[in-house]
């Protein structure tokens, strides 16, 4: 089955695509031109640097060379394709490697969608439409194969909606990597700047503010309202495909329940809905029958079994984004519990754990990076959360007769809140309390900051893997073992990352290293590499005649210090880089860790089995 997820903003490509020829082999793109009813099935990302310049074309997709023919990509519907970090999509749900990776969701446009779309009719005159405004925003994604530079810029245009006090909300993905931001209010022609105050990437929210008086006058907030029961009818109304004025689409809420969440590769409360949710719905709201807005328009469900499945995100995980906006001046992200559960629902294994109710889930594994590693072993059942019992399938109630997923209520926490878990340990019940705090990834779905981090030693060029850079490589290039520890590793310190030689800058000082590339470095002069800002600092304290660094499979390059140093200026002048690390790694190494402390186990090799990820009855809280 094709699986698809499409979010909703709508977008055009002004610019052609730029040549760079050694990274002909990376992914293929298709963009949705402006002028174009029809949107691809490839990722949401800023246009690639990978084959020669060719014109953009409209009604018609442009694919570069290289991508593999089985790959099933994603597509936002701001009409670019998209994926979590760069502009683009990142698929949901844990990912296995090579062709054992769960299909990816696609952003899709069906004409079956459109053929649900409606005209305002009965809403032509409600005041609630004009609190919603149509985002145009540039984007300028990092290029992460070469990090010192910029891909190209592109256009999108979503959909946004004020919510008082000088503010407006919209999708994350809708302003991901702006360097411009205009937004226009319905009836009028004039465009007005836009800045982003805060951004959930885990609950694809952003909040944008707008300096201009003009802008407001007259302008009345939307009305957040609760959460809506089955069957409630829901219209969703924002500036999608297919024309410049506002449109409006109807439905029903056919289901609320946790839900993946695309762009962040997160799982928080959603509302399944079959209106119409189109390319450029992204960041418009959802109204009730009473005109109060129930959620935020962001992403689609496709596949050849089904039809007109949209989602939108809830009041209950906006009020999250903004209280958490208000408390620390700044979005810190939702909280995890660090545990791999299994399901209790065979009684021999809950006579096995003493447990004597039909209730629990079995801690199979917990995350060294999070404070429940302290707390909770290995076997330990958890039975309650904060005085709410836990089913044997893993779940909680739910208002009056439903039941949701147990990590459920960890989204309801706040970053630093101390939960109070009732556990059976031995047959013995006991309470303890976890303080929860959101999840630390070894290997990043988003990059914080501008800029990848990267430093080029003799024309090496070092960086730390990412999604992002998996996806812009493809992962052929990457290779079995790296994709294994990025779908399957977990951290063991905060800070750990996984530094990979991603190309080398051939120069006659590092002969015999050209054809390198993508292959993780594991240790300097003998010393085991924690993160890319350790080797930074490694290499500036080095006084050796040479410099080793040791890769996987005991493979060896070995540069004599002085050399490599005096040739480095040179090859940064050759290749036109500006520097030989980016600007995060000239602040000084603080070693969290403590030079002291032992770290000779392997980083990152801390796998977990196809068998955990892939069964029903286990689930990451």
């Amino acid at each position: 089955m094709a699986i698809t997820v499409a979010n909703c903003c709508f977008s055009a490509l002004s610019s052609a695509f730029k040549s760079q020829p050694r990274l002909a082999t990376s992914a293929s793109h298709s963009y949705l031109d402006a002028r174009s009813l029809k949107a691809s099935n490839n990722e949401n990302r800023a246009p690639k640097k990978r084959s020669s310049a060719s014109p953009l074309k409209s009604n018609a997709q442009q694919k570069l060379p290289g991508r593999l023919k089985d790959d099933k990509s994603s597509l936002y519907g701001d009409g670019v394709g998209g994926k979590g970090e760069t502009g683009r999509l990142q698929a949901t749900g844990f990912k296995s490697f090579g062709t054992q990776r769960k299909e990816k969701k696609e952003f899709q446009l069906d004409s079956r969608e459109q053929q649900q779309q409606v005209e305002p009719g009965n809403f032509q005159d409600a005041t609630f439409l004009n609190a919603v405004v149509k985002v145009y925003c540039t984007h300028t994604a990092p290029d992460y194969s070469l990090p010192w530079q910029k891909q190209r810029q592109y256009t999108s245009t979503g959909s946004a909606f004020m919510i008082g006090d000088g503010k407006l909300l919209t999708n994350a993905h809708c302003v991901e990597h702006d360097t411009q931001i205009k937004v226009k209010r319905r009836g009028d022609d004039t465009k007005y700047v836009a800045k982003v105050l805060a951004r959930g990437v885990d609950c694809d929210i952003a909040l944008l503010s707008v300096e201009s008086q003009e802008f407001w006058k007259g302008a009345e907030p939307l009305r957040l309202g609760h959460l809506p029961r089955l069957q409630d009818a829901v219209t969703v109304v924002g500036y999608p495909l297919g024309g410049d004025t506002i449109s409006v689409t109807k439905g029903v809420v056919s289901r609320i329940e946790v839900t993946s969440y695309a762009h962040g590769s997160s799982d928080l409360l959603g509302i399944q809905i079959d209106a119409a949710i189109n390319p450029g719905n992204s960041g418009g709201p959802a109204f009730n029958e009473q005109g109060e807005c129930i959620g935020v328009a962001f992403q689609v469900y496709r596949s050849e079994e089904a039809e007109n499945i949209g989602y939108v995100i809830p009041t209950t995980v906006v009020s999250h984004f903004l209280n958490d906006y208000e408390r620390n001046g700044k979005y810190t992200g939702f909280p995890c519990l660090g545990v791999l559960l299994q399901k209790l629902e065979n009684p021999a294994l809950r006579a096995c754990l003493q447990v004597q109710s039909n209730e629990g889930v079995l801690v199979r594994r917990v995350e060294p990076t999070s404070d429940a590693h302290n707390v909770l072993k290995q076997g330990d059942v958890i039975v309650s959360f904060d005085d709410v019992h836990v089913g044997s399938e893993g779940t909680v109630p739910f208002r009056s007769n439903e039941r949701i997923a147990f990590r459920y209520l960890i989204s309801q926490k706040f970053a630093g809140d101390v939960a109070e878990l009732g556990i059976i340990r031995a047959g013995k019940f006991i309470k303890v309390p976890v303080e929860l705090n959101p999840r630390v990834h070894l290997v990043p779905y988003h990059i914080d900051g501008d800029q990848p981090s990267y430093l080029i030693i003799a024309g090496l060029v070092f960086t730390p893997l990412s999604e992002p850079l998996i996806e812009e490589e493809c992962e052929e290039s990457i290779g079995l073992k790296l994709l294994a520890k990025a779908r399957y590793s977990l951290a063991r310190f905060k800070g750990e990352q996984i530094v990979i030689l991603s190309q080398v800058l051939a120069n006659e000082v590092n002969i015999g290293y050209e054809d390198m590339g993508n292959q993780q470095v594991l240790k300097f002069n003998g010393t085991r590499i924690k993160n890319i800002h350790h080797l930074a600092h490694l290499v500036a304290s080095c006084q050796d005649k040479y410099m080793v660094f040791e890769f996987e499979d005991n493979y060896l390059a070995v540069l004599e210090r002085e050399v490599a140093m005096a040739a480095s200026a040179r090859i940064l002048k050759d290749y036109g880089i500006p520097s030989e690390r980016s600007d995060d790694l000239l602040e000084p190494y603080v070693d969290s860790l403590g030079d002291n402390q032992a770290v000779e186990h392997d980083f990152g090799d801390s796998p977990v089995s196809n068998l955990e990820m892939g069964f029903d009855s286990l689930l990451w809280a």
